[in-house]
């Protein structure tokens, strides 16, 4: 059950994350929005359901859906991981700069939002 669980999660993670993908892939961007869009999103999903697992308020099956299948299928550190090398061969040092600095606060922002939003 906690595998079905993880990979039902994992799957519709992945398809939101492609989801955001395809409604930006009309727009030509010199930097990758979808991906840090998705970061964001997973982020605050992340940090609301961990603080309902820090008060004891949601099962271990909605951590493994959410938590583990979900934010991990919806997240994309490999792909923003590609996408800054990228930006560096390229020579758009800045840009991937931008990115990297970005997404390490948004994120961590977006987190702390989400741990709020569950108290709130």
């Amino acid at each position: 059950m906690q595998i079905a669980l993880v990979f039902l999660g994992g799957g519709l993670g992945s398809l939101c994350r492609y989801g955001i993908a395809r409604l930006l892939a009309t727009q030509a961007f010199a930097f990758p929005y979808a991906t840090l869009i998705a970061n964001i999103l997973s982020c605050i999903i992340l940090g609301y359901f961990t603080a309902l697992a820090f008060k004891g308020t949601i099962s271990m099956n909605y951590r493994l859906l959410v938590m583990t299948g979900f934010c991990g299928g919806f997240s994309t550190f490999s792909t923003f991981t590609g996408e800054t090398f990228l930006l560096m061969q390229e020579g758009n040092h800045l840009a991937a700069l931008l990115n990297i600095g970005l997404s390490l606060m948004i994120c961590l922002a977006c987190f702390y939002l989400g741990m709020v939003l569950a108290k709130a």
